[in-house]
């Protein structure tokens, strides 16, 4: 799983649902960025498979972009609630990121090629403790 935080000392921690995902005041995203060519990467990598090299750095990403592509899915597995807006969004500042827009009824005539997204996370999950897994997407950005 991904990082944990408490808000205060009596309030449930909260767990992201993946590594690359930091909460906190300002959540974000980071990638694994190569050194030597730039390429990057969310999963941990032993070797860059863009040029082979093994230095790597983080870098924060941008939480802001625009929606390169996206479909309509309409059939999901069971318990995933459908239609959804899957999408790949251009962040800001460089860097590409498969998603889903969320907080927008997923119909055509709401969501455009280029349309401008921020980074928001949202709860998926309770456990019996009040831990919170926690899960990105995207939303509209406000004009």
């Amino acid at each position: 799983m991904g990082e944990q935080t408490a808000p205060d000392e009596t309030g449930p921690k909260q767990i992201s649902m993946v590594e690359y995902l930091k909460l906190g005041d300002e959540p974000h995203l980071v990638a694994n960025v190569c050194e030597a060519c730039g390429a990057s990467y969310f999963d941990r990598r032993n070797a860059c498979a863009a040029c082979g090299a093994r230095e790597f750095s983080t870098e924060r990403l941008a939480n802001t972009g625009e929606v390169r592509t996206f479909t309509i899915v309409h059939r999901a597995a069971r318990g995933v609630p459908a239609p959804y807006i899957s999408a790949v969004v251009d962040l800001d500042g460089g860097g590409r990121v498969k998603s889903n827009i969320i907080n927008i009824e997923p119909n055509p005539a709401n969501v455009t090629l280029g349309m401008r997204v921020r980074l928001a996370t949202y709860v998926t999950a309770t456990d019996d403790d009040g831990n919170e897994a926690v899960a990105f997407g995207y939303e509209p950005a406000a004009a």
